[in-house]
């Protein structure tokens, strides 16, 4: 399948209803509001064709861009690559759901998220952290420095309520995901968490959302999921 041929199949899959939805979380024209699930039958048919998602995410169409990240091959981009992919990433959910994973299944993940992390812009650093989350929650725990994971949540303690909103939102998922995936510092997340306390998230043109990773960490604990690990993070 050609860049035309996704296009149209992607078209054609399109709804109004799902489109309104990602216009009022940050998206904008051109896109067509396909349901990321209703993209698997052409995945399936595609799989991994670095050539055409690099064709399918410059068109800046947002369900393309999406698409891309599915049929992506991770471990073929460098670091510009993902730096070219994240400079096109105009809304949280493009950074955090389509650069983030795919970077996250590539053997430079770290490096590049850390890079972004001090970065000082909310969507690369909210793209850095949201990586961190991605990773933690399906590579072993041995793949980790347990210093850095532990440095890492002393920032969070230090500067998420002074962060940018998007940012705030991706450090508060990776205080949540340390505390339920990452094992050897369950109980230093908790206490972070609970230090951290609700977090507020301004939205444009929304009521903000209260964020609480301690809450969200017991109530995964109660239902056993102490360890949990997802087998893919791509879908």
């Amino acid at each position: 399948m050609n860049l035309e041929m996704v296009m149209q199949e992607l078209e054609a899959l399109g709804k109004e209803r799902t489109k309104k939805i990602y216009i009022s979380n940050g998206a904008h024209d051109p896109l067509f509001g396909v349901a990321t699930g209703a993209m698997k039958p052409i995945a399936k048919k595609i799989k991994i064709n670095q050539p055409l998602a690099e064709e399918l995410y410059s068109t800046g169409n947002y369900d393309a861009m999406y698409f891309a990240g599915i049929i992506a091959d991770p471990k073929a981009m460098t670091v510009s690559d993902y730096d070219r992919w994240m400079d096109a990433a105009y809304f949280y959910m493009l950074s955090d759901y389509v650069v983030a994973v795919t970077l996250s299944e590539s053997d430079i993940a770290q490096e590049v998220a850390d890079k972004w992390i001090a970065s000082g812009e909310e969507l690369r650093m909210s793209a850095g952290w949201s990586c961190y989350c991605w990773l933690l929650g399906n590579r072993l725990d041995i793949e980790f420095s347990e210093s850095k994971i532990s440095n890492m949540l002393d920032i969070v303690k230090n500067t998420i309520h002074d962060s940018p909103e998007r940012t705030k939102s991706a450090m508060n998922n990776f205080l949540y995901t340390v505390g339920i995936s990452y094992v050897p510092l369950h109980e230093k997340a908790v206490e972070t968490a609970k230090a951290t306390g609700t977090v507020e998230v301004k939205r444009d043109k929304k009521i903000s959302s209260f964020l609480n990773a301690y809450e969200s960490i017991q109530k995964e604990v109660d239902r056993g999921k102490l360890g949990f690990k997802r087998k893919h993070v791509r879908c």
